[in-house]
């Protein structure tokens, strides 16, 4: 009877135990603030969402904006002109003549006494032959005019290699402005109007080349004239002072009588 006592007495307090577990406590203001606080997560996510869309939106307009520039105008990328190619090498290479510190520095008096512009002029040649034998030529006063002939010889090649540079070029232009007559795109147009301008830069710098070098040739020969007009003159002044050092000299050698000579008279 006593065991039976206690076993009741302790399922009752299990009992009350798990009733007082599983009772909920509710606070209204917590909840409601839990309910507004969720609610505004929703707002921004859906306003994150919206953001998002519109910028999907503009980029799809963007896109579909150069997609239709390009269907009016052309891609630049996919228009190849040729003549770029070559424009380009022709622009890397070196200038066909020399500058005149160059000529100066390579021309040689041997040169000069056997030059003979392809056989329009006589030549020289290292000596020359006297009544007592041949007599060899001094070759490094001919080196002024060997460096004319060099400058000449720059100039004729210089000119040469821009003829044929020109008629290439002049050809590669043509061909473009005809293409260009044809064009169908805004790009195709403004590349080829770019490759036409820097054909004709290159047809221009062409002829200063030609200029340059015959401007070396020019510049020379002003410089061998007026030091053979420079020579000249410092040989007449040379002369002169001889002229006078030699009178002088005869002045003080032979001295005029400065009284009447008297002649013996005979008896």
């Amino acid at each position: 009877m006593k065991n039976l006592i206690l076993t009741t007495t302790a399922l009752c307090a299990l009992g009350t135990s798990t009733v007082r577990a599983q009772w909920i406590v509710y606070d209204p203001a917590m909840n409601t603030q839990q309910i507004l606080d969720t609610a505004q997560e929703i707002a921004k996510y859906v306003e994150m969402i919206n953001n998002q869309v519109q910028q999907i939106t503009t980029l799809q307009n963007q896109l579909n904006s150069v997609n239709h520039y390009i269907d009016l105008f052309g891609d630049p990328a996919n228009i190849k002109v040729a003549a770029l190619a070559t424009l380009s090498n022709d622009l890397l290479k070196s200038e066909a003549g020399q500058n005149l510190n160059a000529l100066v520095s390579l021309a040689k008096g041997e040169n000069a006494l056997s030059y003979n512009g392809s056989g329009l002029y006589i030549n020289v040649g290292a000596s020359f032959n006297t009544v007592k034998g041949s007599v060899p030529r001094g070759a490094d006063s001919y080196r002024h005019f060997a460096v004319v002939n060099q400058a000449t010889e720059n100039y004729l090649a210089v000119s040469t290699n821009a003829a044929a540079r020109r008629i290439a070029l002049k050809a590669e232009i043509q061909q473009n402005l005809a293409a260009l007559q044809s064009a169908k795109t805004d790009a195709e147009v403004q590349k080829l109007s770019v490759a036409i301008a820097a054909q004709s830069a290159d047809l221009n710098s062409v002829d200063h080349e030609v200029n340059q070098s015959l401007a070396s040739a020019l510049v020379q020969d002003v410089e061998n004239r007026n030091d053979e007009r420079k020579q000249q003159q410092a040989i007449a002044e040379q002369r002169q002072a001889e002229f006078r050092e030699a009178i002088t000299n005869y002045s003080i050698k032979f001295q005029l009588l400065s009284e009447p000579v008297h002649f013996p008279v005979n008896h």
